[in-house]
């Protein structure tokens, strides 16, 4: 999948001036905070919005050229859209919603694609009924549903998780993870939630205040030092990307492998050799000189440090590159100046086992 985005464009006092190219498959994170323009990025690709100046480009297929007069309706760009709220027919059940998105494929799901589609979502016990008889998550893995069987080349997905409780997320993110994994459409995914994107995404795209503040890899982006504020204090942290080593069921444990060390972590499915992604809060993180002998924390990770983000404020964050995996650590600046961190000194990151959310440690694609 190829997509080409140049955007300029001004709603009340607010302005866009974005640009970037993805040009991989699996799923694009449109990543910041409330306003800086995620909403209107993904519509502006949809079709529903359209801006003062801009270009766009889906697998060499030009949709939007201001330049040009070139203006292709969102019915006309093949793609599928899932909103925060379903959208579903309240009239319809949930078989004759699906049927209506398969109706506008240009090539019609078979029967056998139908049932593997319902099959790969988990819906078969709700054909039959409307609804307003649905879960939230339900009815978003139906939204999924019909969108995905208009066989779209590229599924947007505007904050699909925003109107869930914690419960109704954690029932739904293993269908994303399947249809990311499985159906293999390549996927923007608009989301100001860390976990989310940690969780999902391949690449992101932070944007703030209409412009963007950084792309490419989400183990990169997300632990690069400059990106963190974004992503807010509590929140901050790095992914890792690694594989099962061994399973420890009679503690509930995981134990997983990567560049420069090992970590356990809460218990998760999987065969050894899987790879899994494994997030890790920068509060969760503690810092030693020396390697920490008789401490209850199971995790000690030995790295150098990469950069240090000094502020005004409490606490500072530290970049330790652990081979080519990074963590980020959130110390307070009393510790920075005791400890007398500073670039290529090497030093020992003390992590909780218990501070690795399963939430946050799933299965990635490959």
């Amino acid at each position: 999948m190829s997509l080409d985005v140049r955007l300029n464009h001004v709603i009340d006092a607010f302005a866009l001036d974005t640009a970037f190219k993805v040009e991989a498959p699996g799923i694009t994170a449109l990543f910041g905070p409330s306003g800086s323009g995620k909403s209107s990025t993904i519509n502006a690709i949809a079709g529903l919005l359209r801006p003062r100046v801009g270009r766009i480009v889906i697998n060499e297929e030009v949709v939007l050229d201001t330049s040009a007069g070139i203006f292709v309706p969102a019915r006309r760009r093949r793609l599928g859209y899932v909103f925060q709220d379903a959208r579903l027919f309240p009239h319809l059940s949930v078989r004759s919603n699906l049927e209506f998105g398969a109706r506008r494929s240009p090539d019609p799901p078979s029967a056998s694609e139908i049932a593997e589609m319902i099959g790969l979502l988990g819906i078969g016990p709700l054909l039959a009924r409307k609804p307003a008889t649905l879960s939230g998550g339900e009815r978003q893995r139906i939204a999924l549903g019909r969108a995905m069987l208009a066989k779209p080349r590229l599924l947007l997905l505007d904050e699909p998780l925003a109107a869930l409780d914690a419960a109704r997320k954690a029932e739904i993110l293993p269908y994303f993870e399947r249809l990311r994994d499985e159906a293999r459409v390549p996927m923007v995914y608009v989301s100001h939630s860390v976990d989310e994107v940690a969780r999902l995404a391949d690449h992101i795209i932070v944007l703030n205040e209409g412009r963007i503040a950084a792309q490419g890899s989400v183990f990169d982006v997300l632990a690069r030092l400059d990106v963190a504020p974004l992503t807010g204090r509590f929140e901050a942290g790095a992914v890792i990307d690694a594989r099962i080593a061994a399973q420890h069921p009679a503690e509930r444990l995981t134990e997983v492998s990567f560049d420069e060390g090992r970590l356990w972590i809460p218990g998760i499915d999987g065969a050894i050799g899987a790879r899994v992604r494994v997030r890790i809060r920068a509060r969760d993180v503690m810092l030693a000189l020396s390697e920490p002998q008789g401490i209850s924390a199971n995790n000690v990770v030995r790295g150098v440090v990469a950069g240090v983000h000094e502020d005004e404020g409490t606490y500072q964050d530290v970049l330790l590159a652990c081979g080519r995996a990074r963590l980020i650590a959130s110390i307070t600046r009393r510790s920075l100046d005791r400890l007398e961190i500073r670039p290529g000194q090497e030093l020992f990151a003390v992590i909780k086992s218990v501070t690795v959310d399963r939430t946050a440690a799933s299965q990635a694609a490959g």
